[in-house]
């Protein structure tokens, strides 16, 4: 009975083992699925989706080409996890706008939220047509992620003008007004990208900035006294 016992119990060790050795197995195709994300959009910032091929970033890595392949089986598959990073964390920053500080000082913290967001993926906002043209489940997730982000803006600043720091205005001129928003959010590195030098690229974007001066002709006297305290203030 006591080596019945002791057999047991060296099975259950042998098992408990087997199962840590898998779970950190598990952990480490996790870590290396993320490096691989984070390399690729580093080598996309610089060179451009198109430029960047599976084995250049193997190698940025220093694994073997089919190790990426293991993890990602294509460069759409590759895209897509890192578009699926990317709004997850657009999502996390709406959120935290909804628990912390009035809804003037909520707009102010998303839209830098939104410049960061730019500069930290540049490449997908540089060539999100490209992108979106050559695959087309990235398009319809876009698209569905798109029309998301609208309805979360216009709560935002609807909750603003309840609050006494925009007037009041129609659906119409609200809706006007997003979607001059959602344009400048869209296509500001593209513009930067053609316009800009290079000495003016490493300059801190003034993204924020013109999307505020479009919202200033709308502001009651709170909403220019807190602009003038909350983003004045904070040199945007």
């Amino acid at each position: 009975m006591q080596g019945f016992l002791y057999f047991c119990n060296n099975k259950r060790i042998i098992c408990r083992r087997h199962f840590q050795v898998v779970k950190m197995k598990k952990s480490n195709k996790i870590s290396t699925k993320q490096r691989i994300i984070d390399t690729a959009v580093d080598l996309f910032n610089k060179d451009g989706v198109q430029s960047i091929t599976s084995r250049h970033i193997a190698k940025e890595m220093g694994i073997s080409n089919g190790n990426l392949d293991y993890h990602f089986r294509n460069k759409e598959a590759l895209l897509l996890a890192i578009y699926e990073q990317m709004r997850a964390e657009m999502s996390d920053s709406y959120r935290a706008t909804d628990t912390v500080g009035g809804s003037f000082e909520q707009l102010h913290r998303l839209l830098l939220h939104l410049e960061a967001f730019q500069y930290k993926f540049r490449f997908f906002n540089l060539d999100v047509l490209e992108i979106s043209r050559a695959y087309p489940q990235i398009n319809r997730l876009l698209k569905h992620t798109i029309q998301i982000r609208k309805e979360q803006m216009a709560d935002m600043l609807k909750q603003a003008i309840t609050d006494g720091f925009f007037v009041q205005e129609t659906e119409e001129n609200i809706r006007q007004l997003l979607l001059s928003i959602r344009i400048i959010i869209t296509f500001w590195l593209s513009h930067e990208e053609l316009t800009s030098d290079s000495s003016s690229k490493k300059q801190k974007s003034n993204m924020s900035k013109h999307i505020w001066q479009l919202l200033r002709p709308y502001m009651t006297e709170r909403g220019h006294l807190s602009y003038q305290a909350l983003v004045e203030g904070s040199g945007v």
